[in-house]
């Protein structure tokens, strides 16, 4: 009970039926190789799973692709490219420029109900221990003025100088 064979595997009585084409290399043990089926008396050769995957997988990119080019040539039109592709693209600077505010308007929309789906954002931290918020205009004494303005100072980021061990 070796060799090649054919194996009803289902059945749908009309119109469909179902063939495993396998080889046996012993009475239990069986290698599937390929599968057919009869649909309406036409029989087809069904294809191999990695052949679907590949297909799906390759028709899944197609679109997004498709539509990340979709979403570019929308964000042209609005203003938000960068250098590198202004130069590249071929559209004329007056079809850049129009704006489609049917189009901004629907981006507003979806950003506004985001905004009201998502929770209101946390206060901010409170500040570290031995730092003193810088004070306003009117309270400089005229001695500490200065010609030009300081930028505002964050909290955060900017916490004076690091504190490094001495050895």
């Amino acid at each position: 009970m070796t060799g090649t064979e054919y194996m009803l595997s289902e059945v749908l009585e009309p119109h469909l039926f179902v063939f495993r084409k396998q080889k046996r290399d012993g009475p239990e043990k069986v290698t599937p190789m390929l599968t057919y089926y009869v649909l309406d008396g036409s029989i087809y050769q069904a294809p191999q799973l990695c052949n679907v995957f590949a297909s799906r997988v390759g028709r899944a990119l197609y679109h997004i692709s498709k539509a990340f080019n979709t979403a570019a040539s929308k964000l042209e039109k609005i203003g938000y490219v960068d250098a590198e592709n202004e130069s590249t693209s071929s559209e004329t600077k007056a079809a850049k420029e129009t704006i489609d505010f049917k189009e901004l308007k629907r981006v507003d929309h979806i950003l506004a109900s985001l905004q009201r789906k998502l929770p209101p954002a946390p206060p901010p931290p409170p500040f570290p221990d031995g730092y003193t918020p810088p004070t306003a205009e009117g309270d400089k004494s005229s001695d500490t003025q200065q010609a030009e303005p300081l930028p505002p100072v964050d909290p955060i980021i900017d916490q004076g100088p690091s504190k490094r061990m001495k050895f």
